[in-house]
């Protein structure tokens, strides 16, 4: 699935803070198991993050974001109310919380759970600010993440 694939590369890169060139990071991918249809699609979401650069014109600019409908439908209240505290908390940018919102409304997930625009949010504030802010924002979102139950269940934090 193309999300495990960006929770792999975040797990894996996390302190190179660069990718592979992509018919590389292609080849590592397909050698870890991944199939190519996800390595495909995990591949063009991590263009989009690409396109995700510092915008300082909005940047202290207050604002109040209105969902539509088909918004409010599909993306998790839990997951709008995390983007709401990181605004809030000057952390995510009115700019960056378009591109999170634009990438989970691109899911085809019916709904997309609160869980994955915390991992949208963590890769992208991860893309913005470097490995070093998002450290503790990691242990957060990892926060709902439940371990198997064969391995003693439960959440644990990251260690760095």
């Amino acid at each position: 699935m193309m999300f495990d694939i960006l929770l792999y590369l975040y797990d894996t890169y996390l302190f190179s803070e660069h990718f592979p060139e992509p018919e590389q990071l292609s080849r590592k991918l397909s050698a870890a198991g991944f199939e190519a249809a996800d390595i495909g699609a995990a591949l063009n979401w991590l263009a989009a993050l690409d396109s995700l650069t510092p915008n300082d014109a909005d940047e202290g600019v207050p604002s109040i974001r209105c969902y539509s409908e088909e918004e409010i439908g599909r993306l998790a209240t839990e997951g709008r109310g995390f983007l709401a505290f990181l605004e809030a908390s000057n952390l995510l940018s009115p700019h960056a919380r378009e591109w999170i919102i634009d990438q989970a409304m691109a899911l085809e997930d019916p709904e997309v759970s609160a869980d994955r625009i915390k991992w949208i949010a963590l890769l992208a504030l991860w893309k913005l600010n470097g490995a070093g802010d998002v450290l503790w924002l990691e242990d957060l979102v990892r926060g709902g993440d439940l371990g198997d139950e064969d391995d003693g269940g439960g959440w644990r934090p990251t260690l760095h």
